[in-house]
């Protein structure tokens, strides 16, 4: 007697779900994101390491990247499965700076504008060109650092902002209630905005995972903060060799928290007339 073999796949058939129409991403064609309800024209198709991306416009400009998963898209309704066109080559990305824009071929550096981005200090400065050198060399934006901020509105005063010569401050640890929150309500106006990030220095706004540590410690109140950390990552007690190894492992916005990048880019739109008065 002859007995049955049966499938390890014990998913009832009326469960299963039938591979969806595979349709070329051709540009132009308007198709909805299934987990987002984005709804946009491809733009382009791309590889990466994690498998086949394509780039949607919505009607408002506004560009998303999707991997091209199966079952992943609605077209006209109907659950499809976008894959690249075939017979025709990638358009490759465009080249992009550390922050992310896209580099501008043969662009030279600007003229310094007359506005100008104050930072607390020189890490704070050095990680802001790093990441946004490029940019801010395009934009003639100059960055300056002030080593603290308690003679702000000095320094405020004596620079005199105004339409042509916006003044934007990038703050450490600015959360509500502390004094260089009080310092910052005194000094905004329509020519000057003062923006911060919520860490105690801007190492924290690094991601631990692009300095290969698991999380930054909590150092211990009354205790120098860049000395604590260094002694609990049994770092030598160097602070400036440690922040040579926190920036070596910075090359682009990925390796920086959200929380500095909007406040920097808010900085740039401020003083080069893209932010709101």
């Amino acid at each position: 007697m002859q007995s049955k073999r049966y499938s390890s796949d014990l998913t009832p058939p009326w469960k299963k779900q039938r591979p969806a129409p595979e349709v070329p991403a051709e540009p132009d064609l308007v198709v909805e994101e299934v987990t987002t309800g984005f709804c946009g024209a491809v733009i382009r198709c791309e590889k990466s390491a994690q498998g086949p991306t394509v780039t949607l416009e919505d009607r408002f400009g506004k560009h998303r990247v999707f991997p091209m998963e199966p079952r992943g898209f609605l077209l006209e309704g109907k659950v499809v499965t976008l894959v690249r066109p075939a017979g025709r080559p990638a358009p490759s990305a465009p080249a992009r700076t550390a922050s992310g824009s896209v580099v501008v071929p043969g662009a030279r550096a600007r003229v310094a504008r007359a506005g100008r981005i104050y930072v607390e200090g020189r890490h704070d400065a050095e990680l802001v060109e790093r990441v946004w050198g490029d940019d801010l060399r395009i934009e003639g934006v100059v960055v300056e650092y002030l080593e603290g901020i308690d003679d702000l509105p000095a320094i405020v005063r004596s620079f005199s902002p105004g339409p042509d010569a916006r003044l934007g401050v990038l703050v450490d640890h600015l959360v509500p209630g502390s004094k260089e929150s009080r310092i910052a309500a005194a000094v905004t106006d329509a020519d000057t905005l003062v923006v911060g990030h919520p860490y105690i220095d801007v190492w924290e706004a690094v991601k631990p995972s692009s300095v290969g540590i698991p999380g930054w410690p909590s150092v211990p109140r009354g205790q120098d903060w860049k000395t604590g950390v260094c002694r609990a990552l049994g770092w030598p007690e160097n602070t400036g060799a440690a922040w040579q190894r926190i920036l070596s492992g910075v090359h682009s916005y990925r390796d920086l928290e959200p929380a500095l990048l909007g406040r920097v880019e808010e900085l740039i739109d401020f003083v080069t007339g893209g932010g709101a008065a």
